[in-house]
């Protein structure tokens, strides 16, 4: 029997788009549904498998929810390590990989969870000022360690994606270009990916 394909529950222009991206350069084929997590439909439709009814939320072939895009770009690498997405077991860069694959989404990550909408948290626009603010701080520190080529040198890694989608986000392209040069350079390689090029396209970043 055929088993299942991987679904990804997937929102356009938002994060489910590095989930995608993985799954697409390790070359495992999924299926894509688009959900409109904003509207009551589509919040109900992810609350079935995702109490925070958050995008990615990834059906596994066996019916297993997933959701968390650090915890999927690790579990993608262990199914398909030759994708590169990650440096190997014992390599030291792994290492730090781990470390701002984390720092992604739990530190820039809440920068929109409280700023987009601040009046859902009992605050004003000083929150979302102040999160923008706080963003832009933690961009400019990513620059700092960014290597070049790519975020971890010359080798890539999904924290490449990460800089990939999140660069089309607040605060644009634009500002990386002025003040983060080497990681707008990582994202405009990334768009130029040919095997990403429906992704992109998908989730409006073309």
């Amino acid at each position: 029997m055929k088993s299942k394909p991987w679904r990804v529950l997937a929102s356009k222009g938002c994060g489910s788009a590095i989930a995608e991206a993985a799954f697409t350069l390790a070359e495992i084929p999924f299926e894509r549904v688009e959900v409109d997590y904003e509207s009551p439909a589509g919040k109900a439709a992810l609350l079935e498998t995702n109490p925070l009814a958050q995008v990615p939320t990834v059906i596994a072939p066996d019916g297993l929810a997933l959701s968390e895009s650090a915890a999927l770009v690790q579990i993608i690498d262990e199914l398909a390590p030759n994708a590169g997405l990650l440096p190997p077991l014992g390599d030291p860069l792994r290492r730090e990989a781990l470390r701002w694959l984390v720092f992604f989404v739990a530190a820039i990550y809440p920068t929109f969870t409280y700023g987009d909408n601040p009046a859902k948290w009992g605050a004003g626009e000083p929150l979302k000022a102040a999160t923008n603010a706080h963003r832009e701080a933690l961009w400019r520190h990513l620059e700092g360690v960014s290597r070049g080529p790519w975020f971890l040198g010359p080798r890539f890694s999904a924290l490449d994606l990460y800089v990939g989608v999140m660069a089309n986000w607040r605060p644009g392209p634009a500002w990386f270009g002025e003040h983060a040069p080497k990681l707008a350079a990582i994202a405009r390689a990334v768009a130029r990916d040919p095997r990403l090029a429906d992704v992109w396209r998908i989730n409006g970043f073309a």
